[in-house]
């Protein structure tokens, strides 16, 4: 029998395994050096389920439910054990798992409800999967089997899905008489998922995970606001009459003319919404300050500008004051856990003088402008002075904006607050929906690349920071919005995956953020491409990305 040498990260030492180990039989060597439950396995730097066998020479880092990887992997096993349940207990009604809320899934029932009761026969019916410990294990077919299969049992939205898969098997996962198709990787089996929860939640209900980032792991924070924007953007899918990733195939492949009319309709449906935000502005007599918030690449500087000519063409002047001008100097900045300077905390902002300027803007008083100077690190005084005239309202756009501290001199009546991000209404399929980080990041990378001078590499590699400045520095302010705007667009992927792809196949095998390229690049084979942009406005959020906007950046 042949064996493999594995060099275990964790601890550094090199591990000779006969052929046929499996990861799980090796994984409690790494355990003690994890702070979370291990849920998969980093081989050659690529994910592989606790549950595969090794078969090569390699090297080796368990994943746990600290990191993102892992808890992808745990998301879909809770989806898969969920879905169980409600064949079990409700098999004449149909799951949907529509999007994220903090740490939960929202879920629906296609056309129908549980009610209370219901609910809890369910979560009891998980509990007892959880129990037995079943395995879940992969069964690969033929794409024409699948669809078979598929169509046999009602799944459309998986049939057209695999219509237009380039490949010519499927990777199916079965847990005893269940399966089902999920895009990426799955726990070893039923007993990993031990810590959920669900919880009505009108009209669906929510699968709670565990955040172990968090003191108190199953602790879920309401986010009432954030939650109407998707319910309102349902509404949008059904106009647009694509919900699905088949579904926008199809049309792809329809035709350039119904291509070009979903991409104005949805282009359409922006301006709508930005234009009632323009009118809600004005409505609230007094407003004087319009602060722009949201996570990276969500469009925060294309919507600010067409904000402004909204409200331009009901009478009222914008203009923008930039929070980076007002950045401490360099050797002021505060330094985070590894010593390096901190940019995205708030009190990386000259709070005090930013503060100071804002209320002498309100009373009509002159200020003198800061300009910051990045190669010197330190603000520079240019003599530039400004005066806010009554017809004018100041907008400032930042990762800070929601946050009460940055504007805590000026009275809440004076300010409007809108939260933008790209809240994805489109799914792969019923179970496996689309999450906006990746929309947002697959923007970046073609952003980063063609605007910032960066490579893949670069902006894969600083991506876990920028998340991390996301969960500090804005989400928990979320529901200090005013007004949301949605700035996904339902035909983007397909419009990006031309720009993206080739930017992911330059990162290395031999890199760390190898996985994660990979992973992605997955992801885009699901879309047909749209080629012909000619139709996108160049007023459009996703020219910010992609180019030729006619706005400056």
């Amino acid at each position: 029998m042949a064996t493999f040498e594995v060099r275990l990260l964790e601890t550094g030492e090199t591990l000779k395994v006969e052929e046929g180990t499996t990861f799980q039989e090796i994984v409690e060597k790494a355990e003690p050096f994890h702070q979370a439950p291990i849920i998969a396995a980093k081989f050659n730097n690529k994910i592989r389920e606790l549950f595969r066998k090794i078969n090569m020479n390699g090297d080796l880092r368990f994943v746990d439910l600290k990191e993102a990887d892992g808890m992808r992997v745990y998301q879909r096993g809770l989806i898969f054990l969920l879905y169980m349940a409600m064949k079990d207990c409700f098999p004449e009604k149909r799951l949907l798992v529509m999007h994220s809320l903090g740490n939960a899934l929202y879920c629906e029932v296609e056309e129908g409800s549980l009610s209370g009761e219901e609910l809890s026969i369910v979560k009891q019916k998980m509990k007892e999967l959880v129990e037995e410990d079943l395995p879940f294990e992969k069964v690969r077919m033929t794409r024409f089997e699948a669809i078979k299969l598929f169509k046999r049992l009602g799944w459309e939205d998986k049939a057209k899905l695999f219509r237009f898969r380039r490949k010519d098997t499927v990777d199916l996962y079965a847990c005893g008489e269940y399966r089902n198709y999920f895009y990426g990787y799955l726990p070893p089996s039923t007993g990993h998922l031990k810590w959920f929860d669900l919880r009505q939640f009108d009209p669906g209900f929510l699968l709670v995970y565990p955040d172990f980032n968090k003191k108190d792991p199953m602790s879920y924070r309401e986010m009432p606001k954030f939650a109407n924007v998707f319910l309102e953007y349902k509404r949008w899918g059904s106009i647009v009459g694509v919900s699905t990733v088949g579904e926008l195939n199809e049309l792809i492949v329809s035709g350039s003319q119904n291509v070009n009319e979903l991409i104005l309709i949805s282009e359409m449906l922006h301006e709508y919404k930005i234009a009632l935000i323009a009118h809600e502005i004005v409505r609230r007599k007094g407003v004087r300050f319009i602060l722009v918030a949201g996570p990276s690449s969500s469009g925060k500087t294309t919507f600010a500008k067409r904000l402004s000519l909204q409200l331009k063409a009901l009478g009222v002047v914008t203009v923008p004051i930039s929070l980076d001008d007002y950045f401490l100097d360099r050797e002021k900045t505060p330094r985070d856990e590894n010593g390096e300077y901190d940019f995205e905390c708030i009190e990386a902002i000259d709070l005090e003088l930013f503060n100071v300027h804002l209320s002498k803007l309100l009373k009509g008083e002159e200020i003198e402008l800061p300009r910051y100077n990045f190669k010197l690190g330190k603000r520079e005084w240019t003599g530039e002075t400004f005066r806010l005239e009554p017809h004018e309202i100041v907008v400032i756009e930042g990762i800070h904006g929601l946050n009460e501290r940055l504007t805590e001199a000026i009275p809440r009546e004076y300010k409007f607050k809108v939260y933008v991000s790209a809240l994805t209404q489109l799914s792969i399929d019923s179970l496996n929906r689309i999450s906006t980080t990746d929309t947002r990041l697959v923007r970046r990378l073609v952003r980063d690349y063609y605007f910032r001078g960066h490579s893949p590499l670069t902006t894969l590699k600083m991506w876990s920071k920028v998340r991390r400045g996301e969960e500090r520095n804005i989400f928990p302010f979320q529901e200090e919005a005013d007004l949301f705007f949605n700035s996904a667009l339902v035909y983007e992927l397909a419009v990006l995956k031309t720009h993206a792809e080739p930017l992911l196949i330059q990162v290395e095998h031999t890199e760390e953020e190898y996985s994660e390229a990979r992973r992605l690049l997955k992801f885009l084979e699901y879309f047909l491409p749209i080629n012909d942009i000619r139709a996108v406005p160049h007023t459009s959020i996703i020219r910010e990305f992609i180019g030729g906007s006619v706005f400056k950046y």
